[in-house]
């Protein structure tokens, strides 16, 4: 680090669990963010002022006026413009010594793959059960961590899926695919400060992943309900016959055993 570096994260390196070590860490690293909204705004800004090396952001949207209420990486100057444009104009603004990479569009398939394989950690702030059963089967097959949350009205969730550690459930292992798309923005609507305090806890969980500190919702579920604030964590257990990431312990179990799998094509 040099001496504009040193003076820019001394508040971290003051801490005695992060120091310049751990500050060194999160320059070094890569974060994949689904979705610079709600969660993701607070996300972004938070890991981009963090120091956090690189930051690969992917929305397909544009900024509506709806947005501004809570997507506060967002101004009302940039309505109208893709959501990936307007965020890095922000967080250039905010950190100008960080690599930032905007993707406008849906990452999908191999594509999907190949930027979860890229990245050191996934954060997912997406507002939709398809694109989250997507980013997480990509983590569970690239073993990246995964740092997902949503948030509804007055309620959000946060939890982290380790698909790089044995034993750690995968998102697929809480919820069944169904029909649903969850656009509960939309649909239910949601008080604008309980999207940045889940995507803050969203942030401070991939901090301390990345920095290997302290001790990350790994395998547990944190429910906060904003009108009394009250909060709880729900300790989620793996599913043996998850169809995601139930078969890659069997994979790894029968390699262990020196079975010879071939890979579908």
């Amino acid at each position: 680090m040099n001496d504009a570096q040193l003076l820019r994260y001394s508040r971290h390196i003051l801490l005695p669990q992060i120091g310049i070590d751990g500050q060194q860490k999160l320059l070094d690293a890569h974060a994949l963010i689904i979705g610079v909204g709600g969660l993701g705004s607070p996300v972004a800004m938070y890991l981009a002022a963090s120091g956090v090396g690189r930051l690969t952001l992917t929305d397909p949207d544009h900024v509506d006026l709806t947005n501004l209420q809570r997507q506060i990486v967002h101004t009302t100057e940039t309505v109208g413009r893709a959501k990936i444009d307007s965020a890095i104009q922000q967080l250039k603004a905010l950190n100008p010594g960080i690599e930032l990479t905007g993707i406008d569009r849906r990452l999908e398939g191999d594509e999907l793959l190949v930027q979860v394989q890229q990245a050191d950690i996934v954060v997912d702030g997406s507002d939709n059960f398809p694109t989250r059963f997507a980013v997480n089967a990509a983590c569970v097959r690239a073993r990246r961590p995964l740092v997902s949350a949503a948030v509804t009205r007055f309620e959000g969730q946060v939890a982290v899926f380790r698909a790089d550690l044995p034993d750690s459930p995968c998102y697929r292992c809480l919820y069944q695919e169904t029909g649903e798309t969850g656009e509960a923005c939309v649909q239910f609507g949601v008080l604008a400060p309980v999207a940045g305090i889940i995507g803050s806890i969203q942030a401070t969980e991939a901090l301390k992943v990345l920095m290997n500190i302290g001790e990350p919702l790994t395998g547990r579920l944190l429910v906060l309900d904003a009108l009394t604030m009250e909060s709880r964590v729900l300790k989620l257990r793996k599913d043996p016959h998850c169809p995601v990431c139930g078969h890659v312990e069997v994979m790894q179990e029968r390699l262990a055993n020196g079975h010879t799998i071939s890979r579908a094509r």
